[in-house]
């Protein structure tokens, strides 16, 4: 089983910690030459109209630092991914906080969505930085169409013959949409109450599944085994098939 999860606005300051190294990050030989040119295009932003930029970006004035952050990324103290990100989901996950065979697990069937990065390991070092999954850069046009072509180049051999576990939000998903053969192992989680969508326990819930099923050292093989792993871990849902050909599972679970 592979588990794919969003990434958070919120980050950990890196007060120490080694500069960043692109070769030493997830995927480098197929994706270091995109993560420059987003580094470039994103400095390119940062160090011209500061008004602009904050628009690009959806910052307010109070954080004008992100820019100054988005500036210096390449010489900026790092940490790893499992510490630099932070919020709901994050929180509830709790990578840092796991049994050792729990991270060794995330370390290895884990990849966080990155508009920076496109995809990041646990254990990468990367700078805090800015810049969603939604946004539009002058030099490169939209992050998700940016992303697209690089992420289904490395993605389908990540996943192999796996089963994927789909956490993403809609924003990272538009930047990698399973294909065939991909696609008809891969599940998504859509959370409810009482038969209706929900947005609030959301991330908690996500957050919760995904560490529940790496302390576990759930491996099941088929989207059904995996909607097993999930009851057997305290998440009981209802599994749905693709709706058409090349599409993916659902699993709607219940809020925590």
């Amino acid at each position: 089983m592979l588990i794919l999860l969003p990434p958070s606005e919120g980050k950990t300051e890196a007060r120490r910690g080694k500069p960043l190294d692109l070769s030493t990050l997830a995927f480098a030989d197929g994706l270091t030459e995109t993560r420059r040119t987003v580094l470039a295009a994103l400095a390119e932003l940062c160090a011209g109209d500061p008004q602009k930029a904050r628009e690009v970006l959806d910052l307010t004035p109070g954080q004008a630092v992100d820019l100054v952050r988005n500036l210096r990324l390449d010489t900026a103290p790092t940490l790893t991914a499992a510490q630099l990100y932070t919020g709901v989901l994050f929180d509830h996950l709790g990578l840092p906080t796991m049994s050792a065979d729990g991270r060794r697990r995330a370390n290895r069937m884990v990849l966080i969505s990155s508009g920076l990065w496109g995809v990041v390991r646990p254990n990468d070092r990367i700078p805090p930085y800015r810049l969603s999954g939604g946004a539009t850069l002058p030099a490169l046009g939209t992050i998700a169409g940016v992303w697209r072509s690089p992420l289904a180049e490395v993605m389908p051999a990540w996943v192999g013959r796996k089963v994927v576990l789909d956490l993403r939000s809609g924003t990272y998903a538009a930047a990698w949409r399973p294909a065939p053969p991909v696609s008809v192992k891969t599940v998504t989680v859509q959370v409810t109450q009482n038969g209706k969508v929900v947005s609030h326990h959301n991330k908690a819930t996500k957050g919760l599944l995904a560490r529940a099923l790496l302390e576990a050292g759930a491996d099941p093989k088929t989207p059904a085994a995996l909607a097993e792993a999930c009851a057997a871990a305290g998440f009981p849902g209802l599994l749905t098939a693709p709706p058409k050909v090349g599409g993916t599972w659902q699993l709607s679970i219940d809020q925590v």
